[in-house]
């Protein structure tokens, strides 16, 4: 059964040119190390919740939009894999060396990894 890691995270409106740079670069990364599916999307219809939501996940602030994105996997084991090989990739430590140059705030992102419940 298929494996999917998670994002939800939030990003300054005026940084997303640079987010949409560097999720690219993370994506040919990752699909090289045997990542199946690479997808970032950015809020576009997405209200706050009274109780829940997506912004009130990330604590949105004004002036940000939030990203919701997910990569897939064969298997948790692949992802186990993959994920080892690019953390591992000089590539990506260079382009995540210093948190303070990050176009997100990575102590607001919220992640995760799922088993796939349907596939349709």
């Amino acid at each position: 059964m298929k494996y999917v890691d998670g994002y939800v995270l939030p990003v300054q409106k005026k940084k997303l040119p640079a987010y949409r740079k560097l999720a690219q670069h993370a994506a040919k990364i990752w699909r090289e190390h045997g990542a199946l599916e690479f997808r970032e999307c950015v809020a576009e219809d997405v209200k706050v919740g009274k109780l829940t939501s997506f912004p009130r996940s990330v604590k949105l602030k004004p002036g940000e939009t939030v990203i919701f994105s997910w990569i897939t996997f064969k298997s948790r084991a692949d992802r186990d894999r993959v994920n080892a090989k690019v953390m591992a990739d000089e590539r990506l430590l260079k382009m995540m060396k210093d948190p303070k140059d990050w176009p997100f705030d990575g102590k607001r992102m919220i992640y995760g990894g799922f088993e796939v419940l349907v596939a349709a």
